[in-house]
């Protein structure tokens, strides 16, 4: 069994207060509805798990027919954090699932093929983490807008998601700090390294764009050639 959990339950704290990004419409549909069908096109996956805040429940249901989505589809209440959101997901897993990659709706122009990649890396080393090398300089400003340092972008990564995992992996890491509310973790790899396993990188050139602000959604129609 290889599972998707797809997330749509974070603040869009850059887009304005009370607006969710992830169902603001790009094209025809929800920005969500791109990674959901993007999902369910991927032929690995067989399960999807959607997360959602509370208040999206009624829609997030009518999904499965009203997107033509044929694998079956799980929806559960996302919590206060990118990570709480993350770990409701993980325990709507069977038992039987021996793979899962986790993403980010906000990133609507994912691929099957990328979706494959990750978890042909899972398969492999344990982890599939889609990134792409730094091309821009990287600057430490620790004090205001005062560059102090400058980093070697040689060996730094953007990184994105999908994030593909061995599935009990990732939820003992999960569960190991579910109860810490004092440590807040941006992606799921930073989860599997806090507790001493390394993440495995796969690099990926096209564009996977995440939404954040007003810009994001000219940008995302663009590559999904909407215009």
């Amino acid at each position: 069994m290889i599972v998707a959990i797809l997330l749509a339950s974070g603040k869009s704290t850059r887009m304005g207060e009370g607006v969710d990004k992830c169902f603001l419409s790009l094209g025809a549909k929800p920005v969500v509805a791109w990674s959901l069908q993007a999902f369910d096109r991927c032929q690995d996956i067989n399960e999807i798990i959607l997360v959602v805040r509370k208040e999206h429940l009624g829609a997030a249901h009518t999904f499965q027919s009203m997107f033509g989505i044929r694998k079956p589809l799980k929806i559960v209440v996302g919590g206060a954090r990118r990570q709480d959101s993350v770990l409701a997901g993980l325990r709507a897993m069977k038992p039987t699932t021996r793979l899962v990659a986790i993403h980010d709706a906000a990133r609507p122009c994912v691929t099957p093929e990328l979706v494959s990649e990750t978890l042909k890396y899972a398969r492999r080393f344990g982890s599939g983490i889609a990134a792409s090398p730094m091309v821009d300089t990287v600057k430490v400003a620790s004090k205001g807008m005062m560059a102090e340092q400058t980093l070697d972008r040689s060996v730094l990564w953007s990184v994105q998601t999908p994030q593909a995992f061995d599935a009990q992996k990732i939820l003992a890491a999960y569960e190991q700090f579910a109860s810490d509310k004092t440590r807040t973790f941006t992606d799921d790899a930073a989860v599997l390294e806090a507790a001493g396993e390394p993440a495995r990188l796969v690099r990926w050139a096209e564009p996977n764009l995440k939404i954040t602000t007003p810009m994001d959604l000219t940008l995302a129609a663009a590559i999904l050639r909407l215009n």
